[in-house]
């Protein structure tokens, strides 16, 4: 059975009447990558090493370790720490969030704004903290 796209798959969920039978018919529609899976596959694309990455995303070595392994689930905040240690683009960003099952950043909420202006004009980790802060808005770590 061919793939189905994201609202093709809603309206399939709203109309079934059986949630068994949309989850068996409907397996291979369903994300089942980890976020390690899906951080190792990014990092593989970056040319940064871990330690290097480390310092980048303001964590120690060994807590980043153990997130590549499986070992921790980092939160949103950490994930996106990572992100700016990595240098991706807000749109291999987004996309990692949502394949992680968290909240894509939303430029509605100020706090998102900065971090998506950070993302897009290739500000440091620590320089998009210092904006966060500056705002009075959470810093990422």
């Amino acid at each position: 059975m061919e793939k189905r796209n994201t609202d093709d798959l809603h309206q399939a969920l709203m109309a079934s009447p059986d949630l068994d039978g949309f989850l068996s018919d409907n397996q291979e529609n369903f994300i089942e990558e980890n976020i390690s899976d899906s951080l190792n596959k990014l990092f593989s694309k970056k040319n940064v090493t871990k330690a290097a990455l480390a310092k980048q995303s303001g964590m120690s070595e060994i807590y980043l370790h153990q997130i590549f392994a499986g070992r921790r689930t980092p939160s949103r905040n950490r994930l996106l720490c990572i992100c700016f240690g990595m240098q991706v683009s807000l749109e291999e960003t987004q996309e990692l969030l949502k394949s992680c099952g968290l909240a894509q950043l939303y430029p509605k909420f100020k706090r998102d704004a900065i971090i998506i202006y950070g993302l897009v004009h290739e500000a440091t980790l620590f320089e998009t903290n210092d904006k966060l802060f500056e705002e009075n808005e959470e810093t990422l770590c």
